[in-house]
């Protein structure tokens, strides 16, 4: 979905249908724009990859199941869960790796043009879509 039909829809999204327009984890569809950012949602399950956002945050919510994101901080390494209904806020510039159980989804808000690997990041192993979003094709 370009920024410009996203727009002109003005019409609402179901969210059950745009996912169901997918299957690949980790691979997020963009929703719609706020201002200068998108909402993406995507389908998630097993390891994603350590990676950082240098100069912005990442808002997760959990909509179905749930997310586990380990975070590498000043004062050592932790792990939130967040279970179906939560949200939480990953500060710029601190190393992360979600990981998640079957069946999990989620909505994330970012700056359009976000990396889902952040600015810097580990080997990218197969099952992780390294895009900036995918259209949606609901």
């Amino acid at each position: 979905m370009t920024r410009e039909t996203a727009v002109q829809r003005r019409t609402p999204i179901a969210l059950d249908q745009a996912f169901a327009s997918f299957d690949e984890h980790w691979s997020p569809r963009i929703v719609t724009h706020v201002n200068d950012y998108d909402v993406r949602v995507t389908k998630v399950e097993g390891e994603h990859v350590w990676h950082v956002h240098d100069d912005t945050d990442e808002f997760f919510l959990v909509l179905d199941g749930e997310l586990d994101i380990a975070l590498r901080e000043p004062t050592g390494e932790r792990t939130v869960t967040l279970p179906k209904g939560s949200v939480f806020t990953v500060p710029r510039g601190t190393e992360h790796k979600p990981t998640a159980r079957p069946g999990t989804r989620i909505l994330l808000f970012e700056p359009t043009g976000t990396l889902t690997v952040g600015d810097r990041h580990d080997e990218v192993p197969t099952h992780v879509d390294v895009t900036t979003g995918h259209a949606l094709n609901a």
